[in-house]
């Protein structure tokens, strides 16, 4: 196996581990001795769902979030350095995609380190190709504003961008609040707008489903802490 700062994908929830990720993975995977992980509980988790043979106590865990200083993730990258292949694990789906591995694949690639993404389940991806929107230009927004009004302005500013760029915009909430936001897109954008709403992409009970603002009103599905992903266009 190449020496290489390996990008490994994981489920996008309970899924099976075959669904989703290429039995390639698990190659590289049980190759792998030190791993930096978004959350070192459930990359445990996902690795014992990989291969309940590999042996836990054997790796070593570098943690990467937002709490991470920069001097520590540098450092980090000193096993590569020394000829030892790394894995980079996300929460949910594919590492340094709306992740903080991000920051860890910048300096990689500053450094000339060889960079490997594998291939795994992309919420954002997954759900611009069920949606019927444009995939030739789309972008993703993350988490908008919190604040009513904040938000409202930013929902008009990623609307107009429809209209005026024929751009498809994505963006997210935090589970328990998928309702007010969709009571937001509903009371700012246009009737005619389209919203598709992806939840629970690529686990039990997935919805992908598009229609207009108008369409949408009054028949808005439950979506109370289910994983979302929020998509509009005209």
């Amino acid at each position: 196996m190449e020496v290489a700062l390996y990008l490994l994908p994981v489920t996008l929830g309970d899924t099976a581990i075959e669904k989703v990720l290429p039995s390639y993975n698990r190659e590289i995977i049980v190759n792998i001795k030190h791993f930096i992980v978004e959350d070192v509980r459930s990359a445990r988790r996902f690795l014992k769902k990989v291969d309940a043979d590999i042996c836990i106590d054997e790796l070593t865990f570098y943690p990467l979030n937002k709490h991470t200083s920069p001097e520590a993730i540098s450092g980090y990258l000193a096993p590569l350095a020394e000829g030892h292949s790394m894995g980079v694990i996300s929460e949910a789906g594919c590492p340094a995609v709306a992740d903080p591995g991000a920051d860890v694949v910048a300096i990689a690639q500053k450094r000339n380190f060889k960079v490997v993404p594998l291939v795994g389940p992309s919420s954002i991806i997954l759900s611009v190709m069920g949606s019927g929107f444009n995939g030739q230009s789309f972008a993703f927004h993350g988490y908008l504003p919190i604040e009513p009004a904040d938000r409202m302005r930013r929902l008009k500013e990623l609307e107009a961008r429809v209209y005026s760029e024929n751009q498809t915009q994505l963006f997210i909430e935090t589970p328990y609040r998928n309702h007010k936001m969709l009571e937001d897109i509903l009371k700012t954008c246009r009737p005619q707008t389209k919203l598709c709403i992806a939840a629970n992409i690529t686990c039990e009970g997935e919805f992908i489903q598009t229609k207009t603002v108008k369409e949408w009103k009054g028949k808005l599905p439950e979506l109370n802490k289910i994983p979302c992903i929020f998509l509009i266009y005209k």
